[in-house]
């Protein structure tokens, strides 16, 4: 028998997968990819800590359906940021539940733990993504499964109800006791890598927003960079050379790429609309981020000399965050 467990990386997610995996469960590690996950180099780390778990990994892309069906309409609304926690957790089961049918598996696992979270794993919030996942009876969450009602691979016999666990709370001594139990090592820490929960992130979504329709080309810019706002267009330039390659792999339209040249320097973009003295104006600031005075700008074939400010204190009146 085969189930799918919904994979962070985290340690409530590995421990979830041992748990049901001891009991001759054949388990697939599945990520579902909404965009907003801060770290560029997440999945290599899946990939590689499904591996040591020894189970396959996948990675289903649902940014577009993310957009367009979860982000600005959840039914329970947001957390304290842009987070619409509930609605995203359900949304996450539900393209399980998808894959699952598609793979042959017969229930989905969880490593939610009742009350660890304050939005969506308080058991009223659990109660209202019950009711928003398709199959809510199919989900086990092991480390506090004994803490909910049965679901149906206990009911059924599939699963051993008293194998699993009643753990509570966002105190973690139960689960790095169990991680000795398991010899699991190698977690990730238990911070959250999710983007819509931090507040200068989530500023910056709300003013792109506000005049801007977000494609999924734009998520990852929006991550990075210095963000400024000159004569109304939005310009991001990068702040170290790790971010240039994110801004150059930029593949839509609504942006076009600033570049120093004959001097090294941040990758900038400009609002493709912009007219001629934003696109100067962009290119002093720019330029004042390399160790030239003066310079060259290349901003989508065009060359455009520019003169940095006497001080970057100047810049800081187009900073958006």
């Amino acid at each position: 028998m085969k189930a799918i467990a919904l994979f962070s990386g985290g340690l409530d997610s590995c421990l979830a997968i041992k748990i049901i995996q001891n009991m001759g469960i054949e388990i697939e590690a599945v990520n579902i990819n909404t965009g907003f996950e801060s770290n560029f180099g997440k999945e290599e780390y899946l990939k590689k800590t499904a591996q040591d778990l020894g189970v396959k990994f996948t990675s289903i892309d649902s940014r577009q359906q993310f957009l367009d069906e979860i982000l600005f309409t959840p039914k329970y609304g947001y957390g304290k940021n842009f987070n619409p926690c509930i609605d995203c957790h359900a949304n996450m089961i539900n393209v399980a539940f998808h894959y699952m049918k598609e793979v042959g598996a017969k229930f989905i696992i969880s490593g939610e733990v009742l009350g660890q979270r304050p939005m969506s794993q308080k058991l009223d919030g659990l109660h209202k993504m019950q009711k928003l996942v398709k199959e809510p009876e199919i989900v086990v969450r092991p480390l506090s499964a004994k803490l909910l009602p049965p679901t149906l691979p206990e009911i059924e016999g599939w699963i051993d109800r008293e194998k699993m666990y009643d753990i509570s709370g966002r105190e973690r001594k139960s689960q790095i006791q169990l991680a000795k139990e398991f010899a699991l090592e190698n977690y990730e820490s238990p911070a959250g890598g999710c983007l819509l929960t931090d507040k200068n992130f989530s500023n910056r979504l709300r003013n792109f927003i506000k005049t801007r329709e977000l494609e999924v080309n734009d998520i990852d810019i929006l991550k990075v960079g210095r963000h400024l706002i000159v004569n109304d267009k939005k310009v991001i330039i990068s702040r170290n050379k790790d971010e240039n390659p994110i801004l150059k792999a930029y593949n839509g339209d609504k942006f076009i790429k600033m570049f120093p040249i004959g001097v090294p320097g941040p990758v900038g973009v400009i609002e493709s609309n912009a007219d001629t003295e934003t696109k100067k104006l962009a290119s002093r600031i720019l330029i004042t981020y390399t160790k030239a005075n003066k310079g060259i700008v290349g901003i989508n074939g065009e060359n455009i000399e520019a003169e940095s400010f006497e001080s970057r204190e100047k810049i800081k009146e187009f900073m958006l965050v």
